[in-house]
């Protein structure tokens, strides 16, 4: 017997192989955003290293400034102004509490119980931005004047008895008062305060509100348990958008406040345009850039998230 065996299956001749296609269009992200990065080079980073080489020179207008690494600039410029440092933050921080707590309910209005009044109440709300921030802070001189309506409500309901006892006022009087630089500072920046809380407000699910109350929770529980924690990052982006610029501002302290109330803004006008003291007003720039970011980390770490609206 003879043993038969099959052949073997005829070779196929293989494909050689191909690199695969280059993708078309791979450096077209970073020439979208070359035009943003150039921009920031320009009108950020290259003012920014210019500031700090300015807060390190020595000289004066006369003889020209020279960069001679003179840090003791901004030694002398905390030690001399850290009373304006202080104010700023006490003003702002004040301020921004002021907006919380006048912008949550009314963001929470809007979100949820506005209905077919939503777009008109977001006018409103966005209406001082018609104006210059310059007109809308003297419109405040106006309504916080000796003897007007504002002033004389005030009185009668022994407010200012309060406010001059806390020092925030003196006497009968509001305007050239830490009191008029927070009411004008909450009212620019209010804007800032309740949009980013309303924006987080929308987001929440409704159903949530409903289980919570399938749940026989009380609203207060709802609002606690579930509505604050979901709008957080609308608090710490609201928070942030108006601490950051109020404690910078000096227009306020300008036309609303006196000598005494002057912020650390203030003083860096004073030292550019008035005194032409360039290295401590760009020292005193540095310092607090640094104390706001410095602030902004320690309160973004400690508020428990980074989803910012």
């Amino acid at each position: 017997m003879s043993t038969l065996t099959e052949a073997p299956p005829p070779l196929t001749p293989t494909a050689p192989e191909t690199k695969p296609p280059r993708k078309r269009g791979r450096w077209t992200p970073y020439w979208l955003l070359l035009p943003g990065i150039l921009w920031l080079v320009v009108f950020f980073a290259a003012p920014m290293v210019y500031q700090a080489s300015t807060s390190v020179q020595t000289g004066s207008l006369e003889e020209g400034y020279k960069v001679t690494w003179h840090f003791v600039t901004y030694w002398d410029a905390v030690s001399e102004y850290w009373p304006q440092f202080l104010r700023s933050v006490a003003y702002a921080a004040s301020a921004t509490m002021l907006c919380l707590l006048l912008g949550y309910p009314l963001a929470y209005l809007i979100a949820f119980r506005a209905g077919r009044w939503r777009n008109l109440i977001m006018i409103l709300v966005i209406a001082p931005f018609f104006t210059s921030f310059l007109i809308r802070t003297l419109a405040w001189k106006t309504i916080l004047a000796d003897g007007g309506p504002v002033v004389g409500a005030l009185n009668t309901l022994h407010v200012l008895d309060v406010t001059s006892w806390l020092g925030w006022t003196s006497g009968d009087r509001v305007l050239a008062t830490p009191l008029a630089v927070v009411c004008g500072l909450t009212y620019n920046f209010l804007p800032f305060m309740i949009l980013p809380l309303y924006t987080s407000l929308e987001r929440i699910d409704g159903r949530l509100h409903e289980a919570a109350g399938d749940l026989y929770a009380k609203p207060s529980t709802v609002f606690r348990k579930v509505t604050f924690p979901l709008s957080m990052p609308g608090v710490v982006s609201g928070t942030l958008l108006t601490f950051i610029p109020a404690t910078g501002d000096y227009v306020n302290a300008s036309l609303l406040g006196s000598a005494d109330t002057g912020m650390i803004g203030n003083v860096i006008q004073s030292q550019f345009l008035r005194v032409l003291d360039y290295p401590t007003a760009a020292a005193l720039s540095f310092v607090l850039m640094a104390a706001i970011l410095a602030m902004v980390t320690f309160y973004i770490r400690k508020s428990g998230t980074e989803d910012l609206v």
